[in-house]
Formats: structure tokens, sequence, C-alpha cells
């Protein structure tokens, strides 16, 4: 409970609502790309990664409601505090300029005003009572303000109260539903991985073959890194230092590269991960997998000059793109669209994104350091 406290004492409602949006766009892209997978009728761990980001996505959006949720708890309380202080005064006001009526009535013994005035034994106290009487209507006046400055901002603190109650109404509504489907996402997810894993054979054979053309295309682009560097070592130092720019550039955008795909989610990160079904299985990346939908256009990620452009059996169509001493791979095209040699920009488009008979869009992306393979999540601007 404390951890939450912080968290949304940390969190404005601005912040708070911007994550909504993000969550609610990541979840309709999800469900977008599962609509695509499930149209062939046939369960695949494609789908199941698709149905996982959902269910993360929902889950964010979940705590973020809990948190706008507490927020308005604490802006309601204040509010009512103020709601209080404000009723408080009011009736004072009230009870004080009873006070003041009922003074001056006591004062004057009934008296109406002329017959106070004229009730004067001398000029000089007559232009005291004068005095008197203005400087009470003044009080009168002022009193009469205050109490009616005072009841408008009473009035308005407890129209605040109710919308922001109405507002807490709605994302309890809202928290709701996204539980309910949070809910039916998990039972749907336990039945794939339970469907999966009758199809244990079939995924250790897919789990091979992807291995060894991850291999091949590891071994491809090796070559042509060590390619580039053996032509570095004969390079003018007016080359060199065009290298040296080109590297800088790239490096500075750490953390801040454009995506590959315009939409999309890495559905197999850099590294050794366990398989999503498979028990005890490990499978090794060079780089990330992004799902994306059909037919989408892969971007480069970064101005560069195109030094490969080939085919890998089970990786299909591959780009490599040189940035100084770094490079960018692209593999898992259904057609290309540059050709080796070709200088690019920052988004320019490379290919199309191959479909695989099981409906799955997946676009593979790896970065290099010379010889070094690089985790490509912590170069890629953060969604």
């Amino acid at each position: 409970m404390l951890a939450s406290t912080g968290l949304w004492a940390q969190k404005n409602k601005t912040q708070l609502e911007q994550e909504k949006k993000e969550n609610l766009r990541k979840i309709a892209e999800a469900e977008k790309i599962l609509s695509e997978t499930q149209s062939r009728r046939k369960v695949t761990v494609g789908q199941l990664q698709a149905l996982e980001q959902q269910i993360k996505a929902r889950e964010s959006l979940i705590t973020g409601l809990k948190q706008e949720v507490g927020l308005l708890n604490t802006e309601i309380s204040d509010l009512t505090i103020v709601v209080n202080a404000l009723q408080v005064d009011l009736e004072n006001l009230r009870e004080e300029y009873a006070t003041m009526i009922y003074s001056a009535y006591k004062t004057n013994f009934g008296y109406n005003i002329v017959t106070y005035l004229f009730a004067a034994e001398t000029f000089n106290q007559l232009f005291q009572r004068m005095q008197y009487l203005d400087q009470y209507a003044e009080s009168r006046r002022i009193q009469v303000e205050q109490i009616e400055v005072v009841a408008d901002e009473l009035n308005a603190q407890r129209t605040s109260v109710q919308v922001k109650r109405d507002e807490q109404s709605t994302l309890l509504s809202q928290q709701l539903q996204e539980s309910r489907k949070l809910q039916n996402s998990r039972k749907q997810k336990s039945g794939m991985i339970a469907t999966l894993t009758k199809k244990e054979s079939q995924l250790r054979k897919e789990v091979t073959a992807r291995k060894r053309a991850i291999d091949k295309l590891d071994r491809t682009i090796a070559a042509i890194v060590r390619k580039e560097i053996r032509n570095a070592e004969k390079a003018t130092a007016i080359e060199v230092l065009d290298e040296e720019e080109f590297t800088m550039t790239f490096e500075r955008q750490k953390k801040n590269l454009d995506w590959p795909v315009a939409s999309g989610f890495i559905s197999k990160k850099f590294g050794t991960q366990p398989h999503p079904v498979l028990r005890r299985i490990k499978t090794e990346n060079n780089g990330v997998d992004i799902q994306t939908n059909g037919q989408e256009l892969v971007r480069t990620v970064h101005a560069g000059e195109v030094k490969m452009v080939g085919y890998l059996q089970g990786m299909n169509n591959f780009v490599m793109v040189k940035h100084g001493k770094y490079f960018t791979v692209y593999s898992r095209l259904k057609n290309v669209m540059v050709e080796k040699g070709q200088q690019i920009s920052a988004l320019d488009p490379i290919g199309e994104v191959y479909t695989d008979q099981d409906g799955i869009s997946e676009v593979h992306f790896e970065v290099w350091r010379n010889t070094s393979k690089l985790d490509p999540e912590t170069w890629l601007r953060p969604l």
C-alpha cells in the first residue's frame, strides 16, 4: 500500500492520462495483430505472443486506472476539507451579521434612523452619529459581500467534489471492465499454451530451424563486417574522418533511434530467453523480433549505406546498412526496395515485412558495432 501511495505521488493526472492513452493504443495494436493471426484458425506461438502483449498493456492500463482513482481520492479528500472549512466560515459570517443587526437595534433602542439622528443633543453628536451610521452601513455591505463570496466559493467547491466523484465512478467502471477483459485474456492464454504444449515435437523442430537460420545470418553478417574492417585499414585519412563522423552521429542516437516499423511490439528479446511454451528450452537471439501488421513497410532506423542485400533460407530477404563502425540488419522481408551501395536516409523504406504461413508478420532486427552484437532495444526509442 505504501509503495502504491508513493507511486501515485510521483505521477500527476496529465501523466496518468498520457499513460492510459498509450496503453489503449498498445491494446488496440495488439488486438489488430492478434486478429490477423487468428484468421488462419490455427493456434501459434505468434498468437500467444500477441496475446501476451495485449495482457501486458491491459495490466499496465489497470494499474494506471488504480493510480488515477487514488489521485482522485486524495483530491476529493482535500476538497472535502475545503468545503467543511467554507461551511464553518459561512455559518460564522452569518452569525456575525445577525449579531451586528441585533446590536444595532439595541443601540438605537428600536428607533428608526431619522429619529436616532435628531435625538442628538448637539451638532457634534449629530455628526458623530452620521459617521457611525455610514461606518455601520459599510460594515454591513462588506459583511454581505463576504457572505456572498464564501457562499459562491462553497457552491463551486461542492460542484468540484461532485465532478470528481462522477469522474471516479467512471474510472472504477472502466477498471472493472478492463479487469474482466484481462481475466478472459488470461483464460485464453492458458488455453493457447495447453494447445501448443501438445505440439511439442513441431515446436522443437521450429526452434532448431530458427537457430540454424540465425546462425547462418550471423556468419554472413560477420563475414561482411570483417571485410569492412579490412577495407577501413586501407582507407585514406579523409575516409577515416568520414567514418568516425558517421559512427559518432549514430552513437548520439542511442535510446532514440526510430523503429524499423511504424507499429508493433518486441515479440522476441535479445540474448538468451526461455521459450514461451517449451519447458527447459531456451533460445538465443542476436537481435530482436518485432511482430507487426501484415504488409507493413520496414524502414531504416538511421542514415547510412546499403552494404548487402541477400536471401537466406528461414530469414527470407535481408538488408544490411552501414553507419560508420555500426551496422543494422533487417531480415524476414517479403521484398527489398533498395540495392547495394545505395545511400539511404532515416525512415527510408527498404522492404515489406514477410508474413509466414501462420499469418505471423515479424521482422528480425539487429545492431552491430564491428563484430560485437548489441541489444537493439537499448538503441530504439522507448514506446
